[in-house]
């Protein structure tokens, strides 16, 4: 009985069955832990979506921007972009089934093992004022409106890069945004939390004046572990309390998968190649 963690698929569904095979995953035995972007840029959505179906509640995602992105372009709200490759998805016949899964899928999950340490995933990242329990409760938020009638409202207002920071005074489309935005969007930010998205480089770039979220000195989640994805220039990190498993899958990188133990600190990664599909940029 295994337990893994897979950084983001991003569609590539050819990828995601080797690595299945790799691992010689089985869905009546074993555990995916899915960290966003399943879909979108490569060259298979609905396979990966209809994979993940078929194998029930042996596959736990949480929700990535990309993800968001196709709840978005379903409502008509966005349009699909020259790069996305969602309309696998947005033509199939099965795509109301597809599209009420994803939008079941929360934006945070917390695992406990036997001797109560927590490990938490999301997609991208967490600001440095929120402990686990605010975490946990604002990422319960915005799934409440995901899985509410007023989705398209939501939706609408969804986008946006402000306000860029955190304050537990926000209420409305505001807070809402604040909250997608850090959970499936944050690289950097200022030492304080004010996030910046317009900078993908790798964390050894850091603009002047930000550092990777994680890297925040006052963070409440700096004890806490904590897996994500998003974050493809990055490259693997592996730390005592840090896992980042976007290793570029779409780009021609690995699609990886960290095998964790009862015990969280033991662990195996498990990768396998991916063909480019698309070109970074």
């Amino acid at each position: 009985m295994s337990t893994y963690l897979i950084g983001d698929i991003q569609g590539c569904d050819s990828a995601l069955v080797r690595l299945l095979q790799h691992i010689d995953f089985s869905p009546s035995r074993d555990t995916l832990y899915l960290l966003g972007d399943l879909i979108n840029r490569g060259p298979a959505s609905a396979d990966v979506l209809r994979r993940c179906i078929e194998y029930g509640d042996a596959v736990k995602p949480l929700l990535g921007n990309h993800d968001l992105h196709l709840l978005a372009s379903a409502h008509g709200v966005r349009k699909p972009g020259r790069r996305d490759t969602l309309q696998s998805i947005l033509d199939a016949n099965d795509r109301q089934d597809l599209l009420e899964w994803v939008a079941q899928q929360p934006l945070a999950r917390c695992l406990e093992n036997p001797q109560g340490q927590q490990l938490l995933m999301v997609h991208a990242g967490v600001l440095p004022q929120w402990s686990l329990k605010d975490v946990m409760a604002l990422a319960q938020e915005v799934h409440d409106h995901i899985r509410s009638d007023g989705l398209p409202e939501f939706l609408q207002h969804m986008y946006g890069n402000t306000p860029n920071q955190w304050h537990a005074t926000l209420t409305g489309h505001d807070r809402l945004r604040v909250i997608v935005n850090a959970l499936t969007r944050i690289r950097f930010c200022t030492p304080g939390g004010a996030m910046d998205f317009e900078s993908s480089e790798s964390a050894e770039a850091a603009p002047v004046g930000l550092v990777p979220w994680f890297e925040c000195p006052d963070r409440q989640t700096r004890n806490v572990m904590v897996a994500f994805g998003h974050w493809s220039t990055l490259g693997l990190i592996n730390r005592p309390n840090l896992m980042a498993l976007d290793t570029g899958c779409v780009w021609g990188g690995c699609l990886s998968a960290m095998e964790i133990g009862h015990d969280f600190t033991e662990r195996q990664l498990h990768q396998v190649h991916c063909d480019q599909a698309q070109q970074p940029g």
